[in-house]
């Protein structure tokens, strides 16, 4: 009786442990983020680069669960947004997250850095893919798009257009995503 209710607590933990990694779409559309649920599959391996030409991929960050986020300087939405999103990364990011965004298309340096110093951004990085392959190949067509990647490297969720990411309701998706 007793090696059964160790195998019954084993199995809800276990059960437990894997729902805590899900995320709640009727809780996140609720509050305001109108999520899809990812492919489930690999994230591209891609590279992109920093400002002086070195060579980055979604695999640096391996074992993290990432917020990835496609702007532009001249994209009005994607601007009003990178505040909320320099705020999660203060707040969440570390080890376990990251607040990865990306500037796509025609974005000029010193326009990106005008903008982030202008909107006080000091937590983002400043990451490119001017000749938007990257974008392409995760299906972006407008921006803001913003793709969640579990710690596996696996698409999770994604999102088309401006959302709060300083919301509670964005809080709650990443510890979701966070979650032992």
């Amino acid at each position: 009786m007793l090696r059964l209710l160790i195998l019954y607590t084993a199995l809800a933990a276990g059960a437990n442990m894997g729902v805590a990694a899900e995320i709640d779409f009727d809780a996140a559309k609720a509050g305001g983020l109108e999520l899809a649920a990812g492919n489930g599959e690999p994230v591209s391996g891609t590279v992109f680069t920093d400002p002086e030409g070195g060579e980055h991929s979604l695999a640096d960050y391996a074992g993290q669960v990432v917020l990835l986020n496609f702007w532009a300087t001249w994209c009005a939405p994607c601007r009003e947004e990178m505040p909320a999103l320099n705020s999660l990364q203060k707040e969440l990011g570390g080890e376990d997250f990251q607040v990865v965004t990306i500037a796509t298309g025609r974005n000029p340096q010193p326009a990106i850095d005008k903008f982030f110093t202008e909107a006080e951004i000091d937590a983002l990085p400043v990451l490119l893919d001017p000749r938007q392959k990257l974008a392409r190949e995760f299906g972006v067509v407008a921006m803001p798009a913003t793709i969640l990647i579990d710690r596996d490297g696996n698409e999770a969720a994604r999102m088309m257009g401006p959302a709060d990411w300083a919301s509670d309701t964005a809080k709650a998706v990443v510890n979701q995503l966070t979650a032992p």
